[in-house]
């Protein structure tokens, strides 16, 4: 008899198999979701702009941080990326890298808060700050101590600006979703 889940005061511990399906998932939406932004963007002319301002590949990162845990958010927050730019060429080669330390940073810290006694609110905007501020060092690291000259110190306000819509979209979605598996999985208890 396989056991598949060890209870914990609070939540179960999902089995590595669960752990591992949460991440293949997260990845593909984390793929699929840019996509599905960019071909609306190009049906309405609007460009990629739309995944910039949305920020879709942050969402299911941060999600799967906070239902399946640390290594799954940052296995996701890794290999997302980096599969969207196989598969599409986007992120750009560029913000590649920025991106990769940025959603797994999002991945890890939204594990780590999974079971913090705050409002999943206040645990979004605690990722959110945390992914923004390591991109950013990271950014200026590649800038001041690289020398490169393939991004401009500026982007680090300019992406905080055009994706406010994203990050606003992420206060209302994710606590309601954190919610919906959390009444699911009490239900099922």
């Amino acid at each position: 008899m396989e056991k598949t889940k060890i209870m914990t005061k609070e939540h179960a511990q999902l089995s590595i198999k669960t752990q591992v399906w949460a991440t293949v998932v997260a990845i593909a939406a984390a793929v699929v979701f840019p996509q599905m932004l960019h071909t609306i963007g190009a049906i309405s002319g609007l460009g990629t702009s739309l995944g910039e301002t949305f920020l879709p590949m942050h969402l299911p990162i941060i999600l799967v941080g906070f239902l399946a845990g640390p290594y799954a958010g940052v296995i996701s927050g890794l290999l997302g990326p980096l599969a969207s730019f196989a598969l599409s060429g986007m992120p750009t080669g560029t913000m590649l890298p920025f991106m990769m330390i940025e959603l797994a940073v999002y991945g890890l810290a939204s594990g780590l808060l999974r079971r913090a006694q705050i409002p999943t609110l206040g645990k979004v905007v605690i990722v959110q700050i945390a992914g923004r501020l390591v991109r950013s060092v990271a950014i200026l690291f590649a800038v001041y101590a690289l020398g490169s000259e393939a991004i401009r110190v500026s982007i680090i306000w300019m992406s905080i600006k055009t994706g406010l819509p994203g990050l606003i979209m992420q206060w209302v979605l994710l606590p309601f979703l954190v919610f919906l598996v959390d009444k699911r999985r009490k239900n099922e208890q």
